[in-house]
């Protein structure tokens, strides 16, 4: 699935292998303790004052959404937001286009996730000739130092493409399009996007070769069985997160845990070390 030459370029495969999961017992089993991981690592980074970015990318009906809803189902809502990117409005048109990214960098102790994003410069952008060409391939490098700039500054970037075969994305639209309560995912630009599918894999592909970085590198996600997906989506996100962060909880306030025995009436002896 992820086919990587050198450790900065990576290449979209076309092989999908069978699904790890043959039983949903196992998946949720995965699933749940991988949440309760993030869960944890989510405390962490609000009692160290880390700051995390998750970018979604991926063909449309590739399971990002449903990705996200399993990232975010265990965490506390006040420490994390989804941002849904979507093309940007006159007003922002007018502006540089990282513009309105910079508006939503997560503040201190919190996370932020862009369901698709700043990526669409080189992407949506380039494919349907929304940018000059000279624009475009200005992107990577304005990209590059924006995700460094962030990076610098402490913000840890967690970059996930969903990938999913073109005869899996019919299949799911179809799906969508039989279904009335998820007939409204299902819009004319999905149609005409996957109608231009070899020119994404071009434009996707010059993306991971310019904007794999150490500081903000790319993984991606084979998509073609959610549950896989779900369960390689939050591995990723813990593994990058996790690394080289304690994520042990703070050693609890001495002086907090003699009021709180005093004014709860403890009478039970006990270690710190338990809280």
């Amino acid at each position: 699935m992820q086919k990587q030459e050198n450790a900065n370029i990576l290449t979209l495969q076309h092989e999908f292998p069978a699904s790890r999961y043959t039983d949903k017992e196992t998946y949720k089993a995965e699933e749940k303790a991988l949440q309760e991981q993030l869960f944890h690592i989510q405390q962490a980074y609000f009692h160290q004052n880390r700051r995390a970015l998750i970018v979604f990318e991926g063909w449309d009906a590739s399971g990002k959404g449903g990705a996200i809803r399993r990232v975010t189902e265990k965490l506390d809502p006040r420490g994390v937001r989804v941002i849904p990117v979507a093309k940007p409005d006159e007003i922002d048109q007018a502006k540089h286009f990282l513009y309105r990214f910079w508006h939503h960098v997560p503040a201190p102790g919190n996370m932020t996730i862009f369901d698709r994003s700043h990526y669409g410069r080189v992407l949506v952008e380039r494919v349907d000739q929304l940018a000059s060409d000279a624009q475009w391939q200005r992107g990577y490098r304005e990209i590059n130092e924006f995700e460094e700039t962030l990076h610098n500054s402490g913000v840890r970037i967690v970059k996930l493409f969903m990938h999913i075969s073109a005869a899996e994305q019919r299949k799911r639209f179809e799906e969508r399009l039989r279904n009335p309560y998820k007939r409204w995912k299902l819009t004319a630009e999905d149609l005409h996007n996957s109608k231009q599918r070899n020119h994404y894999i071009n434009a996707i592909n010059d993306m991971f070769n310019k904007t794999n970085t150490p500081f903000a590198p790319w993984k991606i996600i084979d998509g073609e069985h959610k549950w896989q997906a779900r369960v390689d989506v939050l591995r990723a996100i813990v593994e990058r997160l996790s690394l080289e962060v304690n994520i042990m909880p703070p050693p609890i306030d001495e002086a907090l845990l003699e009021m709180a025995t005093k004014e709860l009436n403890i009478t039970d002896e006990f270690s710190s070390d338990c809280f």
